[in-house]
Formats: structure tokens, sequence, C-alpha cells
């Protein structure tokens, strides 16, 4: 199930399903779309209309005027959300994410605050930039994330929202190694050291781990560091014994004559023991 499939799901739940073409017609082609000084369920089910029709832009500007219109009703709470959403399938993430934090801050406790939460965290996530770039939104992608779980682990949200921390989180480590790698070719060991090991430490369950602890064993290496090399092979061996990265490493501890070796001394026994 998509992401913009299983948001309109919910939406129209919490829409009511309320997709009606109220009053439309008698309005005439001249002024279908104008929206002042409207009956209230007029408003919403023209937007509801212009949404269904894929005119998002203008469905959120149909929703806003409820809420402008009519801000004490029923129809204002729904309102809020489904422009939420309108901005959301029209790609104005910042505009989403506004309308959905205001819905929070008006209505914390409503039954409809864990498909807000999730909102914010989706037009976070939508907007991850390859790791060449600066990665701002994906850290505020992992924090949308992890307060969705944090928050409603028992709701609909909780599973697609672990799977997408995951991958945000694999995302970030990506960036890790990246600029480690660079590092390393410029024989900047140390501050490659600190990258690699920033992998490590925080993003240790992601697929990049292998190959940051191959890196920590070159760099290790290239600086005389021989008893932190093996530590780290040895690590790298016991969890990954059959990866590529592992057998890399091996190689370049046998050509030094040297084994990997296990130690409590290094930082790494106490980031990620041997399990």
């Amino acid at each position: 199930m998509s992401d913009r499939y299983r948001i309109f799901s919910s939406v129209a739940k919490v829409a009511l399903a309320v997709l009606l073409m109220v009053g439309v017609a008698a309005c005439g082609k001249k002024n279908k779309d104008t929206y002042f000084a409207r009956d209230v369920e007029v408003l919403y089910n023209l937007g509801a209309d212009r949404l269904q029709r894929k005119q998002y832009k203008l469905a959120a500007a149909l929703f806003d005027e409820v809420e402008r219109q009519h801000p004490y009703s029923s129809w204002a709470r729904r309102s809020q959300l489904m422009s939420a959403y309108s901005y959301y399938e029209a790609n104005e993430y910042e505009d989403s994410i506004l309308a959905a934090e205001r819905f929070l801050s008006l209505h914390p406790g409503n039954s409809a605050a864990p498909y807000a939460y999730y909102l914010i965290a989706v037009c976070y996530y939508e907007q991850i930039s390859d790791v060449g770039r600066d990665q701002k939104v994906t850290e505020q992608a992992l924090k949308a994330l992890f307060e969705v779980i944090q928050r409603f682990p028992e709701s609909e949200y909780a599973r697609d929202s672990q799977l997408k921390l995951d991958l945000t989180s694999d995302h970030l480590a990506g960036k890790e190694l990246d600029v480690g790698r660079f590092y390393l070719n410029q024989r900047q060991y140390l501050a490659g050291i600190g990258r690699f090991r920033m992998v490590i430490e925080k993003y240790q369950t992601t697929s990049h781990a292998p190959e940051a602890m191959h890196r920590l064993v070159e760099s290790y290496l290239a600086l005389g560091i021989v008893e932190e090399a093996q530590a780290v092979a040895a690590v790298l061996g016991y969890n990954y014994p059959n990866s590529k990265w592992y057998r890399y490493s091996y190689a370049l501890l046998t050509g030094q004559k040297l084994e990997p070796q296990a130690s409590n001394k290094s930082w790494i026994s106490k980031v990620l023991p041997f399990f």
C-alpha cells in the first residue's frame, strides 16, 4: 500500500467520507469556484469536490476558508486536517506541516491526532534528499517518525513509521560513511575515524555498519594503532563473518602478519560487543 493511498484512506475516515457536491451546480460555471460567504457545508463539500478532482491547492484554500468563516464549527476541525492533506497532495510540504501542527495545537487530544503526527512525519520523509546533500530534513524526519512511534505505539501508523525510521537511519548512516570515505581518501585518518565511529555508535543496526568497521580497520592500521584495528576486525568477524568487508579486513591484517583479536579495552567492545 502506497503512502499516499494510506494517507488518503486515513483522512477519508477523519472526514467521515464526506465527498459530496452540494450546491456546486447551482452556482453556475462563472462563479463555481467562488467560496466567500458560503454556508459551511457548501464550502466544505466544494473543497472536497476539488480534492477529488485533484485540484489540490484550490481544495486547500477552500478548506482554509471553512475555518476562516466558521471557526467554531465541527466542520472547521475537519477542514484543518483536510487542508493539511490537500497541501500534502500538492507537494506543498511546509504548508501541510503548518496546517497539521495547527490542528494539533488546537486539538491535542483529538482522535485524529495520530494521523496528524504521521502526516507531519511523512512530509519530512518525502523531502529526504540524496546522501550528498544537507541532511537537516532527514534529521527532522527521524525525529518526527520517532515521535509517532513513541506517542502512538499501538496505532495503525506506528508500523509504517518504524519502517521509515529504519530507512531514514540508514540514510543518515550513509551520509556519515560517505564523508568518512572522503577523509580516508585524503589521508585525514583521524577525521575519517570520527565519521566511521559515528556510524557504529549511532547507526549500528543499519546496512552501513560492516563497511564502517572495515574502514576503521583501514584507518587504524594506517595510523599504526594495531590493537584497535585487531579489535574492530574481531567484532566485524563475529557479527558479519560472511561479509566481504570482513574478508577485506582479514586480508589487511594477515598481510601484515596480524590476526583479528578481541579486546575489552577497545571502545568498540562497549558499543558493539560480541553477541
